[in-house]
């Protein structure tokens, strides 16, 4: 079968794409509006792409407003309000309440106090951090790209908050077994990154 994208509807591709780009990570990523109020919300077309400057990125859709109209969510709202954001990487036993950050909320509620999330100061943007997640990624914004149903949001890594638990002994990576993050699956699953294996690159 070939699925010609020209003739397919927007969302039979959403749900080829979510269930064939598997597993995904999650950014559960920090803001704050120009009123102060916290926001909290994940996105699950998030990768790395560079070390040098260190560059990360994730999606934001735009949501239906009263009228119809198209508006931004408010996470991508409060990153053109104030270029900053947080991405916490998101554990097993914080998958519930990620998943809870994950409703359409009011712009005046805040998720961490929806969801009962503590937050931590952060130490170089103005959003607060998840104090329970093991990773936060301090970023600034490096670029936005427009991509119609969504914009891709580049950001800066300013400075990485590791807890102690997940540094190993060797070879300055992080210990998975410690951090075990989940991934996006299509639908509504999700998966761990328990079954792990290893492949040594052929040397030519």
């Amino acid at each position: 079968m070939i699925i010609n994208c020209s003739e397919t509807s927007p969302n039979r591709i959403y749900k080829i794409l979510i269930s064939s780009v598997v597993p995904r990570p999650i950014a559960w990523v920090s803001t704050i509006s120009n009123l102060d109020i916290p926001n909290l919300a994940p996105f699950s077309f998030f990768n790395a792409f560079c070390a040098n400057p260190a560059i990360l990125g994730f999606a934001c859709g735009y949501k239906q407003g009263a009228n119809g109209e198209m508006i931004p969510k408010d996470t991508l709202r409060n990153i053109r309000e104030n270029n900053e954001f947080v991405v916490n990487i998101v554990s097993r036993r914080l998958v519930e309440k990620m998943n809870q950050t994950s409703g359409e909320y009011d712009a005046g509620i805040s998720e961490f106090d929806a969801a009962d999330i503590r937050a931590a100061s952060s130490y170089m943007v103005r959003p607060a951090r998840v104090a329970d997640a093991l990773i936060n990624m301090e970023c600034r914004l490096f670029q936005f790209v427009e991509l119609g149903g969504s914009c891709l949001i580049l950001g800066e890594i300013m400075c990485f908050h590791l807890d102690e638990s997940v540094l190993p002994a060797i070879d300055g990576g992080i210990d998975l077994s410690v951090l075990d993050p989940i991934g996006r699956l299509g639908g509504e699953l999700y998966t761990t990154v328990s079954d792990r294996f290893a492949l040594a690159r052929p040397k030519l």
